[in-house]
């Protein structure tokens, strides 16, 4: 009911203003649904949030749990850790060693002779090569006193030589010093002040220790420059030795080795050793595996899970006590990740080649509340007696019947755990020049020193230096000059020459049909090939996977369909025909990381329902929009027909009150 009493002070007959407030209110009663049906909305994005970041987070811990190498932890513990330090790898094998240290490796150590002035000129200054040469120093006899070799031979250790040049640039005694360092040639150059008459003196140290890498320097230039430097331990000495080159001798577990290095890899399998003193009686190394780590990554699995899970519990809950359920019970996409996480933990691992299949066995099973836990004393059963199957459980693990098989990798989205019987058709061979005859061991400069040659498709030629060699020695050479070309080392190219009854061999050191080996000329051709060489290119291997045709490449073998599609194995030798079994399986970590990905992809399930949900709240604001507009006008329509109201029952309040004074004023009879 409309109140029509005019007011006393301003005329009017209704209120206005009150009235179409009430009227919009009703009107935006619609707005009012809309915006608590948008809240609802935005709670639900909040709440998938949430599961975006637990899953992020579990994937995370995941990650690091899919390296098998997290549960192949091993350690190596010194018995006396000033000796020697020692670090293992995953395939070291448990057990004790004896090591005894009789000596310790060491690097060469030259001075030249004493000059008056570091920066005065030395020679000429005309163009002078300073080539440095490593290799061995054998026979002779050796003068503490002199630092020089009497009657002694030097062999080179195959390795590149590298050269400097001094001109009047460089040809003082700090211009060779720093030549020599701008070099990086392996060898460390300073100047000492010895105090005497003619103080400064050149010293030189290889970089590298041990006896084959003892320095051979050759001068082609100046005198001067040469009668400072140039130092062959067969010949002429200007250099005195004053710390001889040296290997590191020692024992482990009475098996005398010899290494040019004091941190030595390949002694023990998976063990490295870094040698400090020289014992006076053995000491020990024992190695064991880690099962602190592998208990502690389990423990990291089993915590993820929980976490995940408490989460989407959290949020899909029905609280009986208070009768409400949480944003998102019942949800389907909730309800389905809760499906998925719990049956990729209780399906059966396959491909492995061990015992273990089951999370079961190393003590980690569901409890009534549909957490994980952990029986630490089953795990350690577990660790005590299938250590090595442990990584198969959670990694993705590729393990080869053949022990000249291995595994390199497989695709997380391509490859299919399982048992893929390996046939090979065809080795993998490298590519090669083998002389025709002996080659002829005497070089002459300008007669038969040059090489042409083409490899990999890299053309290029060596200078072999003038001298009269062994077949071995003669080989040395040939590769040494051959691996220093610079067009070479930077497309990664070497080689390794060998001889065999003086017969030399030039092999490429990478195998497959891009390795190849010509001889294309040089005045030394004939002489050191012997005639015309046998060349040969290089093949790829070939075979199948699991029946399935694979592609080659070098000694590298890659399934291109099927189950084992994108399953990567190297073949390093061995014979034709069937070679084992490749074993390839996906752990449980491995999985569910891989799980992990596509759920949180950009057209993964959560991105779905979170792009359906932010459409949603799109649709709703441009309902709310639309409706405020249409209720802009609707308000002016009441404003417009509730004053026209007002005007209308204005005037006829004036109109009554006109009549009642006029009425009032006719004469009374």
């Amino acid at each position: 009911m409309v109140t029509t009493t005019a007011s006393a002070t301003t005329g009017t007959s209704i209120d206005v203003n009150s009235i179409v407030s009430q009227l919009m209110s009703v009107e935006q009663q619609p707005i009012a649904k809309l915006n608590v049906k948008e809240a609802s909305y935005q709670a639900k994005l909040s709440a998938f949030g949430t599961i975006k970041s637990a899953l992020a987070t579990f994937q995370t811990a995941l990650q690091g749990l899919s390296n098998a190498s997290k549960f192949q932890t091993v350690n190596a513990t010194p018995s006396d850790a000033t000796i020697f330090s020692a670090t293992a790898a995953s395939t070291a094998i448990a057990g004790s060693y004896s090591l005894d240290i009789a000596s310790l490796a060491q690097a060469q150590k030259l001075v030249a002779s004493g000059q008056t002035s570091s920066t005065a000129a030395i020679g000429a200054g005309a163009a002078t090569t300073v080539t440095f040469d490593f290799g061995s120093i054998s026979g002779g006899t050796f003068s503490a006193a002199t630092g020089v070799y009497t009657g002694a031979a030097f062999t080179s250790n195959g390795n590149a030589t590298k050269s400097i040049t001094i001109d009047s640039t460089n040809n003082s005694l700090q211009g060779i010093r720093d030549a020599i360092n701008a070099g990086k040639m392996g060898v460390t150059a300073t100047i000492i002040n010895d105090g005497s008459g003619t103080p400064y003196r050149l010293a030189l140290s290889s970089d590298n220790n041990g006896v084959n890498n003892s320095l051979k320097i050759s001068v082609a230039g100046d005198t001067a420059v040469s009668n400072l430097l140039a130092n062959d331990p067969a010949g002429i000495q200007q250099l005195a030795e004053t710390v001889t080159a040296q290997n590191a001798n020692f024992k482990v577990n009475g098996v005398t080795v010899s290494k040019n290095s004091n941190t030595v890899f390949d002694v023990i399998p998976g063990v490295t050793l870094n040698l400090n003193k020289i014992t006076t009686s053995a000491t020990s190394l024992t190695i064991v595996r880690d099962t602190a780590a592998i208990s502690n990554s389990i423990s990291g699995f089993v915590k993820a899970y929980n976490d995940l899970s408490a989460t989407l519990t959290t949020v899909s809950a029905y609280n009986p006590a208070s009768k409400t359920g949480a944003l998102l019970q019942g949800d389907s996409t909730v309800r389905s990740l809760q499906s998925q996480l719990r049956a990729a933990l209780t399906t059966t691992i396959t491909g492995t080649s061990g015992a273990l299949t089951t999370l079961s066995q190393v003590g980690v099973s569901f409890q009534k509340d549909g957490s994980l836990a952990l029986d630490n004393a089953k795990l350690g059963n577990a660790i005590a007696n299938n250590f090595n199957d442990i990584a198969g459980l959670f990694a993705a693990v590729g393990n080869a019947t053949d022990s000249l098989v291995s595994f390199n990798s497989a695709s997380s989205s391509t490859t299919k755990p399982g048992n893929y019987a390996v046939n090979i058709s065809q080795l993998a061979t490298r590519g090669s020049a083998v002389g025709s005859a002996a080659a002829n061991t005497t070089i002459t400069a300008a007669t038969n020193d040059t090489l042409n040659f083409t490899i990999n498709g890299v053309n290029a030629s060596v200078t072999l230096t003038a001298a009269t060699y062994t077949a071995q020695s003669l080989a040395a050479e040939l590769q040494s000059k051959i691996n220093s070309v610079s067009a070479l080392s930077a497309a990664g190219i070497s080689v390794a020459v060998t001889q065999n009854a003086g017969v030399l061999s030039v092999i490429a050191a990478n195998y497959g049909s891009g390795s190849s080996v010509a001889i294309t000329g040089g005045n030394g051709a004939s002489d050191l090939m012997g005639g015309a060489p046998i060349q040969t290119t290089g093949v790829n291997v070939a075979g199948t996977i699991g029946g399935i045709t694979a592609t080659g490449s070098g000694q590298t073998l890659t399934a291109t369909s099927g189950d084992p599609q994108d399953l990567s194995i190297s073949i390093n030798g061995g014979v034709l025909g069937a070679r084992g079994v490749l074993n390839y399986s996906q752990g449980y970590a491995y999985a569910l990381n891989k799980w992990s990905t596509s759920i949180l992809a950009g057209d993964g399930v959560l991105m779905s329902r979170t792009n359906g949900i932010n459409k949603s709240i799109t649709d709703i604001g441009n309902q709310r929009t639309t409706l405020q507009a249409r209720l802009v006008g609707i308000e002016q329509r009441y404003r417009m027909q509730y004053s026209a109201l007002d005007a209308m029952l204005t005037s006829m309040n004036q109109t009554s009150t006109y009549l009642t004074q006029q009425l009032a004023n006719l004469p009374k009879f």
